[in-house]
C-alpha cells in the first residue's frame, strides 16, 4: 500500500446531487469514508511493536512516515498507530497555527500570559522523603502541615506553589501530542496485508458490485 491511503478505500454509487445531472437515477462516485482501516488490536496494545518518537517542528504525518518509512504515503499509519482520528485537534499544531489559536482563544496579550491555575512543588522531608509531588493542581494558598521524622518536628509549608499561565498551559498540550509512537519497520507489511483485505467489498449484498463498489446510500450500514 505504498499508495496514497484514500486511493485505497473502496466506492459507492450515491444518488447525484449535482445541479447538472439529468436524472434522478443519475449516480456518482463516491469515496466511502465509513470504511476506514485499523491496526488490530494484539499488536495496538502490545507497546514492543512500536517505538517512541518525537514530532519536531511544524512536522507533518508525511514527514514523519518519510522519515522513518521512506515513503510520505505511509502517513496513515503514523495517524492509526495512534488513535488519530482529527489531525487539526490530535496533531500539534504548525507554529504559526498555534499563534493563531492562542490569539482566537485568549483575545489579547495580557489573557495569554495570564495565570491558568497553580501547581505544587516538590516538597521534600530532611530525610529525602516525598511529601509532596510536583505538578498536582492546588488552590494558589496552599498549605500543608507534616511531621519531618528526620528532625522529629512538625512544620506546615506555605508558598509551595508554581503560577501557570494560559501560555504554558497550552504549550504543555502541544508538547504531550509530540510524543508518539512509531510501528517498528519489520511489522508494516503485516498491517498493509491486514488492510488490503479490509478494504475490498464481499459478497452477500444486494449492493454488491465489485470488491471495490456497493451501491445506495444504505452503504452505512455495510462492512
Amino acid at each position: 500500500m505504498s499508495k496514497p491511503y484514500f486511493n485505497n478505500i473502496p466506492n459507492f454509487e450515491y444518488v447525484s446531487r449535482i445541479a447538472t445531472a439529468k436524472n434522478i437515477s443519475d449516480t456518482i462516485l463516491v469515496k466511502n469514508l465509513f470504511k476506514r482501516g485499523k491496526i488490530r488490536e494484539d499488536i495496538l496494545n502490545e507497546l514492543t511493536y512500536f517505538t517512541k518518537y518525537k514530532v519536531i517542528g511544524d512536522d507533518r504525518p508525511d514527514n514523519v512516515a518519510k522519515k522513518m518509512y521512506g515513503t510520505p504515503y505511509l502517513d496513515w499509519l503514523i495517524l492509526l498507530s495512534n488513535n488519530i482520528m482529527n489531525i487539526e485537534t490530535e496533531w500539534p499544531l504548525t507554529e504559526d497555527a498555534f499563534n493563531k489559536y492562542l490569539h482566537k482563544k485568549y483575545q489579547t496579550e495580557e489573557k495569554i500570559f495570564s495565570t491558568h491555575h497553580y501547581e505544587t512543588q516538590l516538597l521534600q522531608n530532611s530525610l529525602g522523603r516525598t511529601i509532596v509531588s510536583k505538578g498536582f493542581e492546588v488552590p494558589k494558598n496552599y498549605t500543608i502541615t507534616y511531621y519531618d521524622e528526620g528532625r522529629k518536628t512538625e512544620n506546615i509549608a506555605t508558598n509551595i506553589v508554581d503560577e501557570i499561565s494560559n501560555y504554558t498551559y497550552e504549550t504543555r498540550k502541544q508538547d504531550n501530542r509530540r510524543n508518539i509512537f512509531i510501528l517498528k519497520d519489520r511489522y508494516v507489511g503485516l498491517i498493509i496485508t491486514d488492510l488490503e483485505k479490509i478494504m475490498p467489498y464481499k459478497k452477500g449484498s444486494s449492493q454488491y458490485v465489485n470488491s471495490n463498489i456497493v451501491k445506495g446510500e444504505k452503504i452505512r450500514l455495510y462492512n
